[in-house]
């Protein structure tokens, strides 16, 4: 089976781990912007990010047979830091434009801050303006009201329900998200948030519509072999592999390809190894591997 992890940040990530994730099946990810485990300071940082997530990335994903996509925002919690939020936010109309970003995010909630509910609401007008769908960040504490008051400005806003993907969800949030229309992501991981036997537990008690899981890896304690790690857990509960399949691969194609940009077609051809991108290649003076792992010409959704 084919995998699709929508919320991963491989910026973090090692090419031993885009080995690994194209070896597990996993054909495609979205990396959202996010913070990078430190105030930033300048505005300038935000631009070199942005050039790395629409540029160096989908290069070196592809190197290992991986689709590479990306979301763009001013997350929530440099949203709080004044001497770059501006800047950043000017930013984005430059960068949105860019065809490997397929939404704008994460956006949403860290604290629940008067600076976060601002620059929240002027990236749902930006998505607006650019016809993206966005991508939520609820907080990891308050997640109740956190995710309370995005689906309340959402609504304000007057954003489409159903081009919204609310993430990081649990047990507590995800009904809330479903009497909406929009779309439930969860992040799974080792420790915390969300686990396979809890995701499982989830899907038999509210199906698949607009259910959505990622692994969420970044620099932290994370997995981003969870996507394909939740799939054998529910193989093993008894759910149905068209089930499976779709939360695993039809509903985040379905999701993110309102934006337009979502381009999981190719002509079948063998990865080469010996490209570069800017001077640069992934291998650091090691032989290509040969021809392995060629990305395929699948359908979308």
């Amino acid at each position: 089976m084919r995998y699709f992890d929508p919320h991963i940040h491989m910026t973090s990530r090692t090419t031993d781990d885009y080995a690994a994730m194209r070896q597990a099946g996993i054909e495609a990810v979205i990396e959202p912007a996010f913070w990078l485990g430190q105030p930033r300071s300048h505005v300038g940082t935000f631009e070199d990010y942005f050039r790395s997530l629409i540029g160096w990335e989908p290069f070196r994903a592809g190197q290992f047979g991986v689709r590479h996509f990306c979301t763009l925002s001013l997350n929530p919690k440099e949203a709080n830091n004044s001497a770059v939020a501006p800047g950043v936010f000017d930013l984005l109309s430059i960068y949105l434009q860019k065809d490997a970003v397929v939404a704008v995010g994460e956006i949403g909630y860290d604290e629940i801050t008067p600076d976060e509910e601002r620059y929240f609401q002027l990236q749902l007008e930006l998505a607006q303006r650019f016809d993206l769908p966005i991508l939520v960040h609820t907080p990891h504490r308050d997640k109740k009201r956190g995710t309370e008051r995005s689906l309340a400005l959402i609504r304000a806003v007057g954003f489409p329900e159903e081009r919204a993907l609310i993430d990081h969800n649990t047990e507590e949030t995800l009904p809330l998200v479903l009497e909406t229309g929009c779309w439930a992501g969860h992040s799974i991981y080792p420790n915390t948030k969300m686990d396979e036997s809890r995701m499982v537990a989830l899907v038999k008690r509210f199906g698949t519509d607009r259910i959505i899981i990622n692994s969420a890896a970044d620099w932290g304690v994370s997995d981003p072999l969870k996507v394909p790690k939740t799939a054998q857990a529910m193989r093993a509960s008894g759910i149905s592999e068209e089930d499976i399949e779709t939360i695993v691969w039809h509903n985040p194609a379905t999701f993110f390809s309102q934006s337009g940009k979502l381009d999981l077609c190719t002509v079948e051809q063998p990865i080469d190894q010996t490209q570069l991108w800017e001077g640069n290649s992934v291998l650091r003076g090691q032989a290509p591997t040969p021809t392995s792992g060629a990305l395929s010409g699948k359908e979308t959704v």
